[in-house]
């Protein structure tokens, strides 16, 4: 049951809408399911509904009137109420019973007290009501509604428990604002597939993820195609910004500017500039860990993310406050490989990093926040630029996605902890679409290994099957006539050995590197850790790729837009109509 509140000043104009058709037609029998007194005109229900409707209008702004300027400009308070899809039809007795309820545990009419303000509940839909209110009581002096929106959460947590209703996560105030009925309706007239509010809200995750500094971000602000108005204190330093998106106007024709706080509570620039003071660490020549310098850009920078990464859900599991700030980061990374994301995973990843940015607000604050390792390992996905999708660079998208999927269960636990309900769950959220983007990303590489781990003589192949049993003993060799589970981490284990490594000892330093409890299919997760270990090419077909001669990857404005892929990557469509434009070439 989700409750939304709102102030307003025109009581009949909202009352015009609520009995009205709607704007799709989608109002059915408006009528009264209960008011303050349960004698209030019911337009709904009168022969001369106009009449009816000024009558209802004078009665609930009566006591407005009588108190005269001492009237709160938005003196209409509005809450609508709806229950969640799949739950059963409410009777109007029991919309009355919850619309009691809420004006009772908000303050705008507590049970017992006669002046409490004068309230409509209104219903013409099955799933939901609206609850009209006017905020002046009986005895002329405004009531008090400190924290009505959680007081509105709160009973409704404890109606759908009462009532049988599907139980929703309580939220603790960290969320980002929701788009307006009114933007959503605009979206869908002007054809987009979301709204304005939202599309913002996309583009500067994006640009924030990685960026070195203030320039850099208002840079890529403007790259992504975004209007960009910063605002100065007369020092000339910036206090704030505002986005926009190109063509969205309102009715006078003028830009709808969005200030980054509106878009999410981290979003606002004091919120941006601590990221930004924290830095991202220097990173001058491939590590170890990173593979061998000779491969693509892409590919080298998504295998060091896969260490920073794993180090990051490490922490997450060690329970400790401090880890919110390990959320943060990862939050960048999956906003800057959605970018630079191929077409056969974009969808799942921008669906994952939508999901995750729940999942990085909560009130827990870490006191030595220390994101610069994840920072850096964006700001170097997005410099590299667009995975191909296939080779070498899909073969290591297939390898951090591994690991992200970890991670982001990880933070689920840690949230799950905590009581953060809302943000437990969008991490899961972020997990699946994540397990979704490495199926496609892992498949040609790892039937690849299938295939390598089949060829194998048999002597071989059985002296490595006996080392992972041995290593993980419940992981047994599947004999049901289909092909082995075990076959790419066979082959992996054969390369490894080939390479100069220890089969055993390096399978049981991957086992060590943290539980496999929470992986959908073990074997895959050992066969991305191995081979990154090793610095095994992580598409098993492929030799490593090297750069021309005298070539050197540079961060240009293409790969750099938000928004959009690198021109090597099929093109994402640009902020400003997701849908139409064609990419820069």
């Amino acid at each position: 049951m989700v409750p939304d509140i709102g102030r307003g000043s025109r009581t009949h104009g909202l009352l015009v809408y609520l009995y009205g058709p709607g704007r799709r037609e989608e109002h059915t029998d408006a009528h009264l399911v209960g008011s303050w007194d349960g004698f209030a005109p019911d337009p709904g229900r009168d022969t001369d509904p106009h009449v009816t409707l000024a009558r209802l209008t004078a009665a609930l702004d009566l006591r407005v009137k009588q108190a005269g300027d001492r009237a709160p400009a938005k003196h209409v308070w509005h809450c609508s109420v709806r229950t969640a899809p799949g739950d059963r039809r409410l009777s109007d007795e029991e919309w009355n019973a919850v619309a009691q309820r809420i004006v009772h545990a908000t303050g705008i009419a507590p049970d017992g007290d006669p002046d409490g303000c004068r309230w409509i509940a209104v219903r013409h839909a099955e799933d939901h009501i609206h609850i009209v209110a006017t905020l002046v009581r009986g005895d002329l002096r405004n009531p008090r509604l400190n924290y009505d929106f959680n007081k509105a959460q709160a009973v409704c947590r404890r109606i759908e428990e009462e009532m049988g209703l599907r139980r929703l996560n309580a939220g603790d105030g960290t969320a980002a604002k929701n788009p307006t009925s009114a933007e959503k309706f605009k979206a869908e007239r002007t054809g987009r597939p979301e709204t304005s509010r939202e599309t913002l809200r996309e583009a500067v995750r994006q640009a924030v993820a990685g960026a070195d500094d203030e320039e850099e971000f208002f840079t890529r602000l403007r790259e992504a195609g975004l209007r960009v108005k910063v605002r100065h204190a007369p020092s000339g330093d910036a206090l704030g910004y505002n986005v926009a998106l190109p063509g969205d106007r309102n009715r006078h024709g003028e830009p709808v500017w969005y200030p980054g706080s509106k878009l999410a509570p981290d979003l606002s620039l004091p919120k941006i500039r601590l990221r930004l003071t924290d830095g991202t660490a220097e990173r001058t020549t491939p590590s170890a860990a990173d593979g061998r310098a000779d491969w693509s850009p892409p590919a080298r920078e998504r295998r060091s993310a896969t260490g920073i990464a794993e180090r990051a859900a490490v922490l997450l599991d060690g329970d400790d406050d401090e880890a919110a700030a390990q959320l943060v980061g990862i939050g960048e990374l999956l906003d800057a490989v959605a970018q630079t994301s191929s077409i056969a995973t974009r969808a799942e990843l921008a669906a994952a990093a939508r999901a995750f940015e729940r999942a990085t607000r909560s009130h827990v604050r870490a006191e030595r926040a220390d994101t610069r390792a994840l920072r850096s390992a964006a700001r170097g996905i997005v410099q590299a630029g667009g995975a191909l999708g296939r080779g070498e660079d899909g073969g290591t998208t297939a390898m951090l996605l591994s690991t992200l999927v970890l991670v982001t269960l990880a933070a689920a636990r840690w949230h799950s902890a905590r009581g953060h309900a809302q943000q437990a769950h969008a991490s899961r959220q972020a997990a699946e679409h994540l397990r979704a983007a490495y199926r496609q990303a892992a498949a040609v590489p790892m039937r690849v290994l299938h295939d390598q781990g089949r060829a194998l003589p048999g002597a071989q192949r059985r002296t490595h099957e006996a080392t992972f049993r041995a290593a993980l003993p419940e992981q047994g060799v599947r004999t049901d006539g289909l092909p082995s589970k075990t076959d790419a981490l066979v082959a992996t284990l054969a390369q490894a050995e080939q390479a100069g490594h220890d089969p055993e000892a390096l399978l049981q330093q991957a086992i060590d590197m943290r539980e496999l409890n929470t992986a959908a299919d073990v074997n895959d997760v050992l066969v991305w850790r191995l081979r990154r270990l090793a610095q095994l090419p992580a598409h098993p077909g492929e030799a490593p790729r090297r750069p021309q001669a005298g070539t050197r990857p540079t961060r240009t404005s293409a790969n750099r837009t938000i928004g959009r892929s690198a021109p090597t990557a099929a093109p994402r469509p640009t902020v400003s109509d997701p849908r139409s434009r064609p990419p820069r070439r």
